[in-house]
């Protein structure tokens, strides 16, 4: 069988976009999705985990990718910034506020894609799958990295990152399903090395893109946040021409 070009395979069929979780990765999320929207190659769905949710939820409201890497490249500290008493450092009253400013539409069955977001059930210890109802309160809860933020509080049940327990973001992805699968290589600071979490999935039908070695972002790196945005653009453009061997696509 003739190997072909990742950008082939995009363009082949439709297909779900899945971003995992990876702390501060929403800016390399952010660069691959503005080579996809450049070329035209768009997904049929997105699913994702905390910076993916952040990345996936955002563009399927309706901003697009070149206007949220804008938007980015000037976020400071005190966007999101708020030590609050409580089961986490942040209050998140800040985030949820950025976050609104940004969401073109707030309610998860308006947006222009179907979209599905990875969260973690504190009560049950289990990773749960939105779809519906608020796209704040989903992208929010999916994102609130345990000690740093407060849980968050959706129908009277609290939540926490969806990476947790689905660091791929592909909880809700059927067996079926054709996926673009944008992992975030780089450990976070809770992860142990060599855990399985971080191995990039492998299944029929789902091809992965794997960009090593991107700048490390964080809360008191964000300068380093335009730098991981750009090398991810321009890798994911070479990316695009790389043939897939068994899945995977790696730079």
């Amino acid at each position: 069988m003739n190997a072909i070009t990742l950008r082939e395979w995009l363009a082949e069929k439709p297909f779900t976009l899945t971003m995992s979780s990876g702390f501060f990765g929403f800016f390399a999320h952010t660069g691959m999705l503005m080579v996809l929207e450049e070329e035209g190659l768009l997904p049929a769905r997105v699913t994702g985990s905390s910076a993916g949710a952040l990345i996936g939820g955002l563009w399927a409201s309706g901003i697009s990718a070149s206007d949220l890497g804008e938007e980015l490249v000037r976020l400071s500290r005190e966007d999101f910034w708020d030590p609050t008493p409580g089961f986490g450092l942040l209050r998140g009253k800040r985030f949820r506020e950025k976050l609104g400013s940004l969401l073109q539409k707030s309610e998860m069955k308006d947006t222009r894609v179907p979209v599905s977001i990875s969260v973690f059930d504190v009560l049950t210890n289990k990773t749960r799958a939105l779809s519906e109802g608020s796209m704040a309160a989903a992208i929010h809860a999916s994102c609130a990295v345990p000690f740093l933020f407060h849980p968050v509080w959706i129908g009277g049940r609290p939540y926490l990152d969806g990476g947790i327990t689905d660091r791929p973001g592909l909880h809700s992805v059927r067996g079926d399903e054709r996926v673009f699968y944008h992992h975030l290589s780089s450990r976070s600071p809770w992860r142990k090395r060599g855990s399985k979490s971080l191995d990039v999935p492998q299944r029929e039908g789902l091809t992965a893109l794997v960009i090593d070695h991107l700048p490390r972002v964080g809360p008191f790196k964000l300068e380093i946040g335009k730098h991981a945005l750009e090398e991810a653009r321009r890798v994911t453009k070479r990316a695009l021409s790389a043939e897939v061997h068994h899945g995977l696509v790696r730079f």
